[in-house]
C-alpha cells in the first residue's frame, strides 16, 4: 500500500479527534485513475467521507461507523456476496506529544477474508507540535499477509480498548492473536 510522507492535520479545539485524522488523511490522496490503480480503495471511503462530511445520505449498501469517543471509524460497503471494510483509529502515545494513526482495509468474500490489492495496514505517527502526521513502519511488529504454510493473515483495529488483532485464516478455520499496544509499540 503506498503511503503519502507527511500529511498536515487541521482542527479546531484543543486536540484532534478522529474525524480530523481521517479527513486530513482522506483529503491528501488525489486519485489518478489513469496512473493508480493501487488504493481504488482509499478514493471510494474518500467519497464516501465526503458525503458524511456534507450531511449527504450514504448508499443502503454503506453502513458508516464515527465513534469519536473511542477514536474509531468505519466503513462496510457491500456488493451481492463482496464486502469491502475500512478501519480507522487512533492510540495516544505514552510520550504525551504523539499519536498513531493507523488505516486499515479487508476484503471479504461469502464471509471469508478474500484479500487483494486493497487490503492492508497503513500506520502515521501524529506530532502535536508540528500537527503533522508522518508515514511510519508498523510500531513493534512487522505486517504479514500470509503464513509459510499458505494461511492468509489480515488485521482488526480497536473500536473499544488498545490492541489489535491479527487473524490467520487456515482452510480449518481461524486463529487469533493479540497485538498489545503499551503506549509507544504493539508486541506480540
Amino acid at each position: 500500500m503506498v503511503a503519502q510522507n507527511s500529511i498536515k492535520v487541521n482542527y479546531q479545539g484543543a486536540k484532534p479527534t478522529i474525524s480530523d485524522f481521517a479527513t486530513a488523511y482522506l483529503k491528501a490522496y488525489v486519485y489518478d485513475e489513469n496512473e493508480d490503480v493501487l488504493d481504488e480503495s482509499r478514493s471510494y471511503m474518500k467519497s464516501v467521507w465526503m458525503q458524511h462530511l456534507k450531511g449527504e445520505r450514504l448508499e443502503a449498501t454503506e453502513k458508516l461507523t464515527v465513534d469519536k469517543a473511542n477514536g474509531f471509524i468505519s466503513l462496510e460497503s457491500y456488493d451481492d456476496n463482496d464486502m469491502l471494510l475500512v478501519e480507522m483509529c487512533y492510540w495516544n502515545e505514552s510520550d504525551g506529544r504523539h499519536k498513531l494513526f493507523a488505516y486499515n482495509v479487508r476484503y471479504f468474500r461469502n464471509g471469508k477474508y478474500s484479500p487483494g490489492q486493497f487490503d492492508g495496514l497503513t500506520f502515521y505517527r501524529y506530532d502535536n507540535a508540528t500537527k503533522t502526521m508522518k508515514y511510519c513502519d508498523a510500531p513493534g511488529f512487522k505486517e504479514v499477509y500470509g503464513t509459510d504454510d499458505g494461511a492468509l493473515v489480515s488485521y482488526s483495529l480497536p473500536r473499544a480498548g488498545k490492541n489489535i488483532v491479527q487473524k490467520i485464516w487456515y482452510e480449518s478455520g481461524t486463529k487469533e492473536k493479540t497485538l498489545r499496544w503499551n503506549g509507544r509499540k504493539f508486541s506480540k
